[in-house]
């Protein structure tokens, strides 16, 4: 369920006040994860990319200000989250596609699974922006970057996550990623303490195959 939020009674009512007129209101960092606990998943059949849309998902669920979101000069907040990922269709387009977070992983799994081959045969997008929280997830596991700083047109303020190919070292494998976020919607510390809880649930992941 969605609501409008009176910033002024929310935490962020003086970052709403700061941020929401800026021309660039958009921040991103850089971090790189050991995702090594993924990939010894993903000998199991595992989906490397569902995978980590969990972990996103999980860390994201522990913090409010992912529950709200800057949209026009509204302060939106939300009950519950949804993992965005961009598929490639069967037409050679791409759609995007909102999975529902879900604790149990198997259900998220199974979400995921369902949900984007409908979208790889439609070619048309699964979206819960109107429901849920979109966090938005953009992989290009062929090609091998340091992190990317998307465009802001502001009018999709959702935070993003964007990350390439995996890089398999001698005793670990490390992923480097960028996390886009608005300003209004949370501060460094906030989204340093999402960046944190997502390499602790990385790590401690532990699905029987």
């Amino acid at each position: 369920m969605v609501k409008e939020l009176d910033p002024e009674q929310t935490r962020r009512a003086q970052a709403f006040r700061l941020w929401m007129k800026a021309p660039m209101p958009m921040l991103t960092f850089f971090k790189t994860l050991d995702v090594t606990r993924l990939v010894r998943h993903t000998r199991h059949g595992l989906k490397f990319n569902a995978l980590m849309c969990w972990c996103i998902g999980k860390a994201a669920s522990a913090l409010e200000e992912f529950y709200m979101l800057p949209v026009g000069d509204k302060m939106l907040g939300y009950d519950e989250l949804s993992v965005s990922t961009v598929v490639a269709t069967d037409d050679g387009d791409i759609s995007t596609c909102d999975i529902p977070f879900s604790e149990d992983f198997q259900i998220f799994y199974r979400d995921y699974l369902v949900l984007t081959e409908r979208v790889r045969r439609s070619g048309r997008p699964h979206d819960l922006s109107n429901e849920r929280m979109v966090i938005g997830t953009s992989a290009l596991p062929s090609c091998e970057i340091d992190g990317a700083v998307n465009i802001y047109a502001g009018i999709y303020n959702n935070p993003f996550l964007i990350w390439g190919k995996y890089r398999r070292g001698l005793f670990k494998t490390r992923l480097p990623i960028s996390f886009q976020f608005h300003h209004s919607q949370m501060d460094g510390a906030q989204a340093a303490a999402f960046l944190v809880n997502l390499q602790e649930y990385i790590k401690g992941l532990s699905i029987r195959p």
